[in-house]
């Protein structure tokens, strides 16, 4: 193993990392700092190359090209076993034919650690995890939230500075996943390991992350804190994933100092303006929370074709006049959002994005 330069912020690096199938490539040049003691999370649509990221790290995948360093060592070969991380599966991988016990202990088993330092890490992790009394029963017996528990709590016990997390909540229904959410911040606030967690679910990534790194096509397409990834998206693809409904991108014309979407002319302030350019066309995009509801004249002019009340928020969906949609969010339950005919917004929450890449134009977009 070869080493890079001691560096105490970084725990795990990626550099140039490619990782293929044969002539399938899942991952293509990865370059990624995970510093020590935080929660990064990978997220992305199924298919972009988050769990096969994590699995490189564990030792389960082979890197094609590339290094990974761990704390300053070069690991591209080193087994599983020796890189002293701990892994939660979205399966839980508990031993059936093993109690609760059993399952906790078994790693520790294996380490041939003494018993009494056994007892004492399953009793505390069990007491934070809020397993006592369980200890004899089979995992057959325990529930969906139970068995989370029992897997996070046999990763626990192993006191890793490398916690991976492939998906790990993904089999509970939704309140035990935001109960459980709240669970393993806690967890890493008391042991501070480097926590690398797999997700779809923007929810999660948003609660949990310290950063994000979101992914897709095996490339990571933005990696900031949850804050600037949803409100500077790096590009079209993050600004449309992150958010429920997602960011509106409509397209705009350039003309005569102003922005045309649909049939409504905008005019456009001095400094968008120095970031168009010579542009002659754009992406105008604006979270559907930070449009406000017009009854009258408006900014840009719309009819809507549905309001979806969920009790907290209304959701209207307004047609344009060139057939685009453009959603529009309001928590007043007096708002009376079918009788909306547009939409005025504030200029700074709006983003501009390049036609032919994408690429957020306030990020310096080409």
């Amino acid at each position: 193993m070869s080493n890079v330069e001691n560096n105490n912020e970084y725990s795990i690096i990626f550099s140039g990392v490619k990782k293929a199938y044969g002539k399938t490539v899942v991952i293509e040049n990865l370059n990624l700092e995970i510093k020590k003691g935080e929660r990064l999370i990978l997220l992305g649509p199924s298919g972009c190359g988050k769990t096969t990221t994590l699995r490189m790290i564990a030792g389960f995948e082979e890197i094609t090209s590339g290094d990974l360093f761990m704390d300053g060592e070069q690991v591209n070969d080193l087994p599983p076993g020796e890189r002293n991380i701990a892994m939660v599966f979205q399966s839980y991988a508990l031993f059936p034919h093993m109690t609760v016990w059993e399952n906790i202990t078994f790693g520790l088993q294996l380490q041939k650690l003494p018993k009494d330092e056994i007892a004492k890490r399953a009793k505390e992790a069990m007491e934070i995890l809020h397993l006592e009394g369980y200890e004899n029963k089979k995992t057959h017996e325990l529930s969906g939230g139970q068995k989370q528990r029992v897997a996070l709590c046999r990763a626990l016990v192993k006191q890793s500075p490398y916690f991976l997390l492939d998906e790990p909540l993904s089999n509970l229904d939704a309140k035990l996943r935001q109960k459980a959410r709240t669970e393993l911040v806690k967890l890493h606030e008391m042991f501070k390991p480097t926590m690398v967690y797999v997700t779809h679910d923007q929810i999660e990534a948003m609660t949990v992350a310290h950063r994000i790194a979101v992914m897709n096509q095996g490339r990571i397409q933005q990696i900031d804190t949850p804050y600037n990834i949803y409100h500077h998206p790096a590009n079209t693809f993050v600004a449309g994933f992150i958010g429920s409904p997602a960011m509106n991108i409509l397209e705009a014309q350039v003309l005569n100092k102003c922005l045309v979407i649909g049939q409504s002319a905008v005019k456009l302030p001095q400094s968008l303006r120095e970031q168009i350019a010579a542009r002659e066309k754009v992406y105008f995009g604006l979270r559907p929370e930070a449009c406000t509801p017009a009854f009258g004249d408006a900014m840009i002019k719309g009819k809507v074709d549905f309001v979806e009340n969920t009790g907290n928020l209304q959701t209207a969906t307004l047609r344009l006049a060139d057939g685009a949609s453009l959603y529009v969010q309001d928590s007043h339950q007096d708002a009376h959002l079918e009788e909306c005919t547009g939409v005025d917004f504030a200029w700074e929450n709006v983003c501009l994005f390049d036609a032919e890449t994408g690429v957020n134009l306030e990020l310096g977009g080409k």
